[in-house]
């Protein structure tokens, strides 16, 4: 199934049930007045928060997304049962904007409710038009009607560290050794076409798909990711020793991230040259010192295939999760 993080869904909360014209039945009191129930209210048309990163998936198909109507009121000023609420279950960190008014709500937290559309109230019975000159009134209201709008919604996924770089920097391998979390890896373009999360000693890292030379303006997996970033604390930007120039390649994601804007190039970054058993000592040290220049910080060298070093980088990102 494809990642799904952008949807938009016409909703509708349910009409209230009306108000009904009735009369009490007491035995022995033929007199007993009035007794037409109030009708039940509208279900509602709510967000609630989830740790599914697919729950957006579950809508593509979906036509409207409706609260049930609220049901007549009874006999014996019996109310009627209110219709039950739809409940959009979305990603942590979605976004929601309603057409009809402009409003936007996000989701930050798991369980977290937003009421979006308020279904109608309920009618009147007849036993609330009963008064001095009208000891049996035969009036009772409608329920009011439900609201209506068409809601976009869009994912940026939250995450305290963000692992960005080219295809085939080794992100997924390396969101995969730090909290197996199972990344698919593979030695081709664009290994991760989704972002992945990995619980790292409580924090959260994302493995944000690899981008590319014009990202921000839509090329390959284009923006549609770049906005994932927005949310996270600090980036970990990994330069593959693969690059037979490593600089540029660290320019070229720098660049696209300025370009997009939003602050991402603004964002604490740890610089990591990656993959480095596949290099000598020497050519390590070389690439390393460019890199250095180029990003004005130290930059780690990781292997996972290297214990100590992914000691070092593992303690090293600790301390930087641990600052908040």
């Amino acid at each position: 199934m494809a990642f799904v993080d952008e949807i938009t869904v016409r909703a509708a909360s349910g009409h209230g049930g009306p108000g009904v014209v009735r009369w009490l039945h007491i035995k022995g009191n033929e007199k007993a007045g009035p007794g037409g129930g109030d009708g039940g209210r509208g279900g509602d048309v709510i967000l609630e928060g989830v740790r599914d990163l697919a729950a957006l998936a579950n809508y593509r198909y979906t036509k409207v997304a409706r609260g049930a109507d609220g049901e007549a009121g009874g006999s014996n000023e019996m109310h009627g049962a209110d219709g039950e609420p739809y409940i959009l279950k979305v990603p942590v960190g979605t976004v929601a904007r309603m057409e009809s008014t402009g409003e936007t709500f996000e989701i930050l937290s798991e369980g977290q409710q937003i009421l979006l559309l308020r279904g109608g109230n309920g009618g009147l019975g007849n036993p609330h038009f009963k008064g001095p000159s009208n000891q049996n009134p035969k009036t009772a209201t409608p329920g009011k009607p439900g609201k209506e709008s068409v809601i976009h919604i869009s994912l940026k996924l939250i995450a305290d560290a963000g692992l960005i770089g080219f295809p085939n920097a080794g992100k997924s391998s390396l969101l995969n050794e730090l909290t197996r979390a199972r990344s698919k890896v593979g030695a081709y373009p664009f290994t991760t076409l989704d972002p992945h999360l990995g619980d790292f000693y409580g924090f959260i890292l994302a493995d944000i798909p690899g981008l590319i030379e014009g990202a921000s303006e839509g090329r390959g997996l284009g923006s549609r990711f770049l906005k994932h970033i927005e949310r996270t604390r600090f980036l970990v930007h990994l330069v593959s020793s693969e690059q037979e120039d490593v600089v540029a390649a660290y320019r070229s994601i720098r660049d696209e991230l300025a370009a997009f804007g939003h602050g991402l190039d603004e964002k604490p970054e740890l610089v990591v040259l990656s993959k480095a058993d596949m290099l000598s000592v020497e050519e390590r040290k070389e690439r390393v010192q460019a890199l250095e220049a180029v990003a004005g910080k130290g930059v780690l060298e990781l292997s996972i295939l290297d214990d100590d070093l992914m000691k070092s980088f593992s303690d090293n990102l600790t301390r930087r999760l641990g600052t908040r």
